[in-house]
């Protein structure tokens, strides 16, 4: 069996730290890389501090195939994540001729100054390979098994379609979620806990939900949701999660995904 392909995400800065900005780059990477069978299986959140970000790439790129950074890679002085990088991989950074012509021709389209915060984000670590950005032309860049992306949401998932040809596909994950309406988690916790165990080649999890009806009733219930990359077991364990639920003495509902 071939090496399992993992991604690490570092989401950077302190407005997301604060709660003035709601990440949603972490759903979208997540979302991009699952059909290529790359699962996210860690994600940071760190300041705008040089040593935390270090650490955070530092620690998930030894521990991921992938890591994706977003944020941090603008004209403003707090905007330090391309530094950040070049640190944690001990290289030098300055001015990219590639990378300033970049910058050059998009800003002179609009006739837009190229002042020297702008420069800033001309700046790429030694031996980096520059990320295309069809949004506002400011490139991201590769570092060995590091991506940096910017920040806004619509501009990461732009970086993402020049990425993609650069990634090793892994084993897709498959899922099945089966809905036990009117169970709580305790009363199939046991049985669930039985099945993960003959069942180590898929994940399990429970999740409850509660629903407001009309009039202010509740409903409420359970989804059991299972994953793995082999389909034929994964089938063997929805057609379980089924059969726990009547014997809960619940009804099971097959949700497609």
């Amino acid at each position: 069996m071939s090496e399992r392909v993992t991604a690490g995400v570092v989401l950077i800065g302190d407005e997301l730290l604060s709660g003035r900005t709601r990440d949603i780059n972490l759903q979208q990477i997540a979302q991009f890389l699952a059909p290529l069978g790359i699962p996210v299986v860690e994600c940071r959140t760190v300041s705008d501090e040089e040593d935390r970000i270090v650490e955070a790439v530092n620690a998930l790129r030894h521990r991921c195939t992938y890591v994706f950074t977003t944020g941090g890679i603008g004209p403003t002085h707090d905007d330090i994540t391309a530094d950040s990088v070049a640190k944690a991989f001990g290289v030098n950074i300055g001015e990219r001729a590639d990378a300033m012509a970049i910058l050059d021709e998009w800003y002179s389209k609009t006739d837009t100054p190229l002042t020297e915060s702008r420069r800033r984000m001309a700046r790429i670590p030694d031996g980096a390979t520059l990320v295309a950005n069809p949004v506002t032309g400011a490139p991201g860049f590769q570092l060995e098994n590091v991506f940096v992306m910017a920040g806004v949401p619509k501009i990461a998932r732009g970086m993402l379609e020049d990425i993609a040809p650069r990634l090793t596909r892994g084993a897709v994950t498959h899922a099945v979620t089966v809905s036990a309406g009117g169970l709580r988690e305790g009363d199939i916790a046991d049985a669930l806990r039985t099945l993960q165990a003959d069942h180590s080649g898929v994940s399990l999890g429970s999740y409850p939900f509660f629903v407001e009806q009309p009039g202010g009733s509740i409903k409420r219930g359970t989804n059991l949701v299972a994953r793995s990359t082999d389909a034929g077991e994964l089938e063997t364990v929805a057609q379980a999660l089924e059969a726990l639920v009547r014997q809960a003495g619940g009804i099971p509902a097959r949700i497609s995904e």
